[in-house]
């Protein structure tokens, strides 16, 4: 049986052949019959929009791997800059190349004084930190010039590391100043987790040395957050990259996309429904009224890719025990536990593929952490920076052409202009 698809053109009786590659056929070849005929696919459901040897997603059978590697086993046995190194590179680091990876991230922690003293404390003393940290990486551009040099390898990987780097202390900054507390400096002596946390809640002490499972939690959810396909802030990356800006301006790009509630917000819409719940006596009749219709939504259920539960989830649901064990239960598990519990057994959510995914799990463990609810997007945006600069990479290495999407044009026909006193 052939590996292709034959498409007729009805008007003109016209036939081409067009086979399989990669789950995938070429429009290129679909316009050699069609010439101008577009396909109309809103938010791209049925577009592949590039190729990409970096993530594999699977949403059918619940499968996630970064480079082959199962998310499974690179959440259970690696750190978050091992992945990063692998996304980037598409292998596993040795030993040797792993330290030196690990030395140039831990250096290039540290932000320009001017970036912090003239920049973020411009804002508003009410600043949304995932907004200060948007402009934050797009001013950075103006601070390395060498930047826009894209096509020569040794400025390309220092600004990849300068970014993985900056982006917890960018991050941490936003919110110490959202709170009115001052800046503390990165502690080069501190794992990439452990650091972050230092940075975050150090106070007077001379050394802030946090939990060693709560690091480790930590480091697992950037692990599940590095890079996860062609999802919108990937795409924003790879649009805005395509026209070869720098790399800190299409990383605000897609940090831009991020700070959207329907993308990087999930996980806080997730607190703020078990929050309205309230209690497991209102669980049931706030899934009734889901089912009916009536105003509420289930949040942190579904995605738009996976049909079945979400690996990530099933991850993230282990590492709150372990999170939980330290902190205290998060009041709103139980309210989760129970909702969990009623979704997976009602066949109005079986029927529809509505699973936990990994926001409904996530935004507990950052609270029971002490991470306010404006940071759930900043926490997002500090591990996908390494699966963006993957994508970003792969798609110069490409020589990609420019992102210019096509459009079925519905407004007037062509009409004279009116002057003003006859209109």
């Amino acid at each position: 049986m052939a590996e292709s698809i034959t498409i007729t053109d009805n008007r003109t009786g016209q036939s081409l052949e067009i086979p399989f590659e990669n789950g995938g056929i070429s429009a290129t070849a679909w316009s050699k019959l069609l010439p101008g005929v577009w396909f109309f696919d809103p938010g791209f459901m049925s577009t592949a929009a590039c190729e990409s040897a970096i993530t594999y997603l699977d949403g059918d059978a619940g499968i996630l791997r970064y480079r082959g590697y199962p998310i499974e086993q690179l959440a259970e046995h690696s750190t978050y800059l091992e992945v990063a190194y692998l996304l980037l590179n598409g292998e596993l680091p040795t030993a040797e190349q792993f330290e030196a990876w690990r030395h140039d991230v831990t250096h290039h922690t540290f932000i320009h004084e001017n970036v912090r003293k003239r920049f973020l404390e411009g804002f508003h003393y009410d600043a949304h930190p995932m907004g200060m940290l948007v402009s934050a990486v797009a001013a950075l551009s103006t601070f390395y010039l060498d930047a826009k040099e894209i096509f020569d390898p040794e400025s390309r990987d220092k600004q990849i590391v300068r970014l993985i780097a900056k982006m917890p202390t960018l991050a941490a900054a936003a919110h110490r100043f959202s709170v009115g507390m001052p800046f503390v400096y990165p502690d080069n002596s501190l794992d990439f987790t452990a650091n972050f946390l230092s940075m975050m809640w150090k106070t007077a002490e001379p050394r802030f040395d946090a939990n060693p499972a709560l690091a480790r939690a930590l480091e697992v959810l950037f692990i599940l957050h590095a890079d996860h396909e062609q999802n919108c802030s990937t795409t924003a990356m790879r649009t805005v990259g395509s026209s070869h800006a720098d790399p800190y301006s299409a990383t605000a790009a897609a940090a831009a996309a991020l700070y959207g509630p329907r993308h990087g917000g999930a996980n806080e819409a997730v607190i703020r429904m078990l929050t309205e719940i309230g209690s497991i006596d209102n669980v049931a009749p706030f899934v009734e009224s889901v089912k009916s219709g009536s105003g509420h939504r289930l949040q942190g259920f579904g995605h738009r890719v996976y049909k079945n539960y979400d690996p990530r989830a099933r991850i993230i649901k282990r590492a709150a025990d372990e999170v939980f064990a330290i902190t205290g239960k998060n009041p709103l598990l139980d309210v989760a536990l129970k909702l969990e519990e009623i979704a997976l057994s009602d066949e109005y959510f079986i029927s529809r593929k509505l699973y936990p995914n990994v926001d409904f799990y996530s935004g507990l463990i950052y609270q029971a952490m002490g991470f306010p609810l404006e940071m759930f997007p900043v926490l997002f945006a500090i591990p996908r920076t390494a699966g963006w600069l993957a994508h970003w990479k792969e798609m110069l290495d490409q020589d990609s052409k420019i992102s210019r999407p096509r459009q079925l044009y519905i407004g007037e026909d062509a009409r004279d202009y009116v002057e003003m006193a006859d209109r």
